[in-house]
């Protein structure tokens, strides 16, 4: 008798909730009929005076009404329905709020039930406040995840609370960039659904290279033209001894720098993380370069400081002609007067870049996680990421939409912004440094004392490598 009365209670609850989400995700629309009483019976496995209860309660609910002699139809909302709210969470530094606050105010108006309440959180804390929310079961529905918030999550050993979701009309293959979908899997399960991407490129000044004869696309075929066009950008513009101008800025970013690595074939760490080769000479070269475009060939300002932005600040003053620079920052270019484009990054060894991705994750345990799929499903739609390229550097998951010039904007996008294309096919997410997002912080400061030339790319590389070695050696144990 307790498994019927089971068995019951599944088929009705699972009638009234797929019936309900069909009305509020707009499946099915304000005006529209339901279907008739006698087939949804026939459906769910439910009498019809059960039936008729459920559509009772969506009654009083004012989300159907019923008419006389033609069944039950969907209300067309008002003041008195209260909207289902969908609780989105965003990091408070992040470039695409501005976007995610029109595609919110587009998928309100195309889904009058439905209200997505947006709420930005400190970036500093923003995993653990995340983790920290969900534990203690407060509403949380949507949260954006980038690629470093991803590598905390695995950090805290919580991808568990991220929904397993891919939607359905998307093809990572067809539809998209395969790369991006890789950074958020596990176990070949899709953890978080990609909106945006960015290869790091190479931003430079048109004006500056104009200024001193360089052609405004020339290519960096190596370390050593790079190096070439850096010294000419290079100025002491009052002949004062003092440099006013810089041809680069090197950042200290874990962004930027281990891309000259990677070019010259070095890693941190052995696939599978059995040992650190952090002190391999194809490192400890590619960090003399870096060193020496400060000190030797003084091409680029000395930088000892905390923010990890700062050369791009200065290229937007007109103190530098070239950073290395994501289409995430370039969003903060358009305010400056610079006259900027971008091109790839130098070739050392090999082509190398890195990816940068952000998407969105579901809270597995959310009340709402199918109105959440129904949002995603919005938001990797054409419609919103055409939204997205018009109002911004970074470009939109879907491959359409990104590689289609007709929704470039002037004054927003540089003259060259497909130059990702070009990038994206050798460019490799932080993900395959194989360190934790911790390790790559705690790398970050102790390379500090190598970046004020206090300690050689060799005594730097040979420290981080024992640190890291030792770290694994107490994994084991």
């Amino acid at each position: 008798m307790l498994r019927r009365r089971s068995l019951f209670q599944e088929r009705y609850t699972k009638f009234e909730t797929e019936l309900r989400n069909e009305i509020l995700t707009g499946a099915i629309k304000p005006g529209e009929f339901i279907l008739p009483e006698n087939t949804l019976s026939q459906k769910y496995g439910l009498s019809r005076v059960s039936v008729r209860k459920v559509l009772a309660t969506l009654v009083e609910e004012g989300l159907i009404e019923k008419i006389a002699g033609k069944g039950n139809r969907v209300k067309p909302p008002s003041d008195q329905v209260e909207r289902t709210v969908i609780h989105m969470f965003w990091f408070s530094s992040s470039y695409e709020i501005p976007i995610i606050e029109r595609l919110i105010q587009q998928y309100e108006s195309l889904h009058p039930f439905i209200k997505v309440e947006l709420t930005l959180l400190p970036q500093s804390e923003y995993t653990t406040s995340i983790i920290q929310m969900i534990d203690k079961g407060n509403p949380v529905d949507l949260f954006v995840v980038s690629d470093q918030h991803y590598r905390e999550f695995m950090q805290f050993d919580r991808l568990n609370l991220l929904d397993n979701y891919l939607p359905e009309h998307l093809d990572p293959e067809r539809d998209s960039y395969p790369q991006l979908f890789d950074i958020f899997k596990e176990d070949g399960q899709q953890k978080v659904v990609p909106l945006f991407f960015s290869p790091v490129v190479l931003a430079y000044n048109s004006k500056l290279f104009e200024e001193v004869g360089l052609e405004p696309h020339r290519a960096m075929e190596s370390w050593d033209s790079f190096l070439e066009i850096a010294k000419s950008c290079t100025r002491d513009l009052n002949n004062d001894g003092r440099t006013e101008r810089f041809g680069y800025c090197f950042s200290t970013s874990t962004t930027r720098w281990p891309i000259f690595m990677l070019q010259n074939n070095g890693r941190l760490m052995e696939p599978g993380r059995k040992r650190s080769e952090f002190a391999s000479s194809q490192t400890i070269e590619a960090l003399q370069f870096c060193v020496d475009l400060m000190y030797k060939h003084r091409v680029s300002p000395v930088f000892f400081h905390g923010s990890r932005n700062s050369a791009e600040h200065l290229f937007m003053k007109d103190l530098v002609a070239m950073v290395l620079t994501t289409y995430y920052f370039m969003n903060e270019f358009r305010s400056s007067e610079v006259e900027w484009n971008v091109m790839p990054v130098p070739e050392g060894r090999k082509q190398a870049s890195l990816l940068l991705g952000s998407g969105i994750g579901i809270n597995r345990q959310s009340a709402n996680r199918i109105l959440a799929h129904r949002f995603v499903d919005f938001l990797t739609g054409r419609d919103a990421q055409i939204t997205a390229k018009q109002m911004g550097c970074t470009i939109p998951m879907l491959r359409s939409v990104a590689e289609d010039d007709q929704w470039l904007v002037d004054g927003i996008h540089p003259r060259n912004y497909n130059v990702f294309r070009e990038v994206l096919p050798y460019s490799v997410s932080l993900n395959s440094l194989n360190l934790s997002q911790q390790e790559m912080t705690t790398i970050w400061q102790e390379m500090n004392l190598l970046w004020a030339n206090m300690e050689q790319p060799e005594q730097t590389a040979k420290r981080i490598e024992q640190w890291l070695n030792d770290k694994l050696d107490q994994e084991r144990t």
